[in-house]
């Protein structure tokens, strides 16, 4: 078994996979297109795949041999973004792929195909997982609560994130601290409800869009007024709406946006903060605030056994300089401060969180996940089919 070999009879089919996911994004769980493209993909391939919950799909490889049972998750959805790359499988749809995750599918796809062709090699069962609703922070726990761990039983897992705009050569290895290896996520929205009028009689009227300027700035002194430096906060407001023209006092008005950090107690006094300051400002500029919070997620916990043994295989199989410590990209401790909903599987099976680099530059320019001039290198697809298939096949042999 050489699947650095094996894997380029798939090179091509591997591209093709994620060109036409990229070309056809889709949002949160409504994924018809791409689900579908899956599970006719897998299908070809011989295996058997089942929709657990909408959008979200299982497969099994091996199994015909004793053993435990390791977990493969990819996840499909893409972002409500209109893409501004002009390359030739750009998205028909007003959705991106601005965070990679049709890199993910499709090397997953791809693990699966060499998975298939070695499947005697499998000391026990590989489970796929192909998961919906990554974005949105609600897809993994939605499969779980559908009985993705069990029949068979997830003994550890691991997931892989294609990471641009990255400083390293495209299919570097990233491996990230044990421990806590993500930030948890939780998003909010204020809603701000005031007293609609005429713009040109504004003391008639009692404006929200005064009282979320207020709250706004408000928000961004938890970092650097009740924080302690030493420890780690993002509050961030990304959408702000209200108002339809420029002569009237909206009525209401609403903000959204995310708190990120590694601390639960910092987690649960931000929340609290948060409403504070909108209940407070909003009374006294004669408002009403409701503030909602959702989408939460943990942080993902790396084990350090699962870790260090991706970590291993890798380098056994591509060499020790293919690797790189995610410390030279997210600082010392080696994480990042996004967020994953791969925690929730974490919490429950010893689980790894792992990165391939794919940096593809636009009009000589880097773009970040989220831009909507991100572009990603294809040349990581074949690397993370390989680290998908052989982490699998290897962890099974080792713990048969």
């Amino acid at each position: 078994m050489n699947l650095l070999e094996e894997v380029k009879k798939y090179e091509q089919k591997i591209i093709n996979h994620r060109r036409y996911l990229h070309e056809n994004a889709e949002v949160h769980n409504d994924l018809p297109i791409t689900t579908k493209y899956v599970m006719d993909q897998l299908k070809g391939m011989g295996y058997d795949p089942k929709e657990i919950t909408k959008s979200g799909v299982v497969a099994l490889a091996g199994g015909k041999k004793p053993g435990k049972t390791f977990m493969l998750r990819g996840d499909m959805d893409a972002l409500p973004l209109k893409e501004q790359v002009n390359l030739p499988y750009k998205s028909k749809t007003d959705n991106m792929h601005a965070c990679g995750h049709d890199l993910h599918t499709a090397m997953l796809l791809g693990a699966a195909q060499l998975l298939k062709d070695n499947e005697d090699q499998i000391e026990g069962t590989v489970k796929m997982m192909f998961q919906p609703a990554e974005e949105t922070l609600s897809g993994a726990k939605d499969m779980i609560d559908a009985g993705l761990l069990e029949n068979p039983t997830v003994d550890a897992a691991m997931m892989i994130h294609a990471f641009a705009g990255v400083n390293v050569p495209t299919g570097a290895i990233i491996y990230m601290t044990n421990g806590l290896a993500s930030a948890s996520s939780d998003w909010f929205d204020i809603e701000i409800q005031g007293k609609g009028g005429h713009g040109a009689t504004p003391h008639s009227a009692i404006d929200p869009l005064v009282a979320m300027s207020h709250i706004h700035l408000a928000i961004g002194e938890l970092n650097s007024r009740e924080i302690d430096p030493d420890k780690f906060l993002v509050a961030t407001v990304c959408k702000i709406r209200g108002g339809t023209t420029g002569n009237i006092v909206p009525d209401s008005s609403i903000m959204t946006g995310t708190i990120r950090t590694f601390d639960n107690e910092i987690r649960e006094y931000s929340k609290r903060r948060i409403q504070e300051i909108a209940d407070g400002i909003a009374r006294s500029l004669r408002c009403k605030a409701r503030v909602r919070f959702y989408s939460g997620c943990p942080s993902v916990i790396n084990n350090k056994e699962v870790n260090d043994a991706v970590t291993k295989y890798s380098s056994n199989l591509f060499g020790e300089t293919a690797l790189c410590n995610a410390s030279k990209l997210f600082g010392e401790n080696a994480r990042m401060s996004g967020s994953e909903d791969f925690a929730f599987i974490s919490e429950k099976v010893p689980s790894a969180f792992i990165g391939i680099a794919a940096t593809l530059k636009i009009d000589d320019q880097v773009y970040p996940h989220h831009h909507p001039k991100v572009a990603f290198d294809e040349g990581a697809l074949s690397v993370g089919a390989v680290v998908y298939a052989n982490t699998a096949i290897e962890w099974l042999k080792e713990h048969k």
